[in-house]
Parts: structure tokens; C-alpha cells; sequence
């Protein structure tokens, strides 16, 4: 398992990114799997930079185990507590037609991956996703 410590900025999703498409590329991951996984990288990273901390500093700590049967990603940190899969789905339709269109992507992190979970320890947030790779 590999730990990253990144500051919660968007200026390190590509960073992100570029390390976990290296690491998915090492196990001959599919393209379309690798895409929908950076996509949900994109997207739960994101949130934590925009909302975790507020407008304060803060760090995530992203966990990555990769093999050639599976992704799993965990990302930690400290802001306040949030579980994002309590959130009521979205009506993708009115979504869609909403010119404020916010709201989805947890809903496309859920249904791209294999598994969503999220706990509070130790006042700490962890949202992991797991994506097979086979």
C-alpha cells in the first residue's frame, strides 16, 4: 500500500492523477476502468479540497493498493465530519436541465464503483472506493 500526504489544493489533483495512472498502467488496467477511476479520484479529492477545511489549509492523506485484481483508494482527512453517501440522490433528470448542476458527483462516484464506504475515526473522515480491475 502506497500513503500520499498532499495538501487539500486543486493544484494537486493532476498530481493525484498522474500517480495513480501510473500505478493503473503497471497493471495493465483497462482503459475505461482507469478513466472512470479518475474521475472519482477527480471528484472525491475535489470535494475534500472545497469543502473540507472551509477556506483554511488543510491535507489529505490518500491510501493506494493497487494490484492486478483490484483499486482501492482510501482518502483521509480532517475537516469536518461529512458522509457523502447519506446524501439523498440526485434527480438526474431535473439535474440535467438544471443550469446549476451540482449534486452528481457522488452520485457518479457510487455508480461507477464497485464499492463506496465512508467511516468517522479517530476525528477523521475516510471515504473509500474500490473499483475491479478484472
Amino acid at each position: 500500500m502506497e500513503e500520499l500526504r498532499i495538501d487539500a489544493s486543486m493544484e494537486n489533483v493532476d498530481r493525484l492523477i498522474s500517480i495513480l495512472d501510473e500505478r493503473l498502467e503497471a497493471v495493465d488496467c483497462p482503459m475505461k476502468t482507469q478513466l472512470q477511476l479518475d474521475v472519482a479520484v477527480e471528484e472525491v479529492f475535489g470535494n475534500i479540497c472545497q469543502y473540507a477545511y472551509g477556506q483554511a489549509p488543510g491535507e489529505a492523506i490518500v491510501r493506494m493498493n493497487i494490484t492486478e485484481q483490484e483499486a482501492n483508494i482510501t482518502f483521509i482527512d480532517e475537516g469536518a465530519p461529512f458522509n457523502p453517501l447519506e446524501k439523498e440522490e440526485p434527480d438526474v433528470e431535473m439535474e440535467a436541465m438544471s443550469e446549476n448542476v451540482g449534486g452528481l458527483g457522488i452520485f457518479m462516484v457510487k455508480e461507477s464503483m464497485d464499492a463506496v464506504t465512508y467511516e468517522y475515526n479517530d476525528g477523521k473522515n475516510h471515504l473509500t472506493i474500490v473499483k475491479y480491475l478484472m
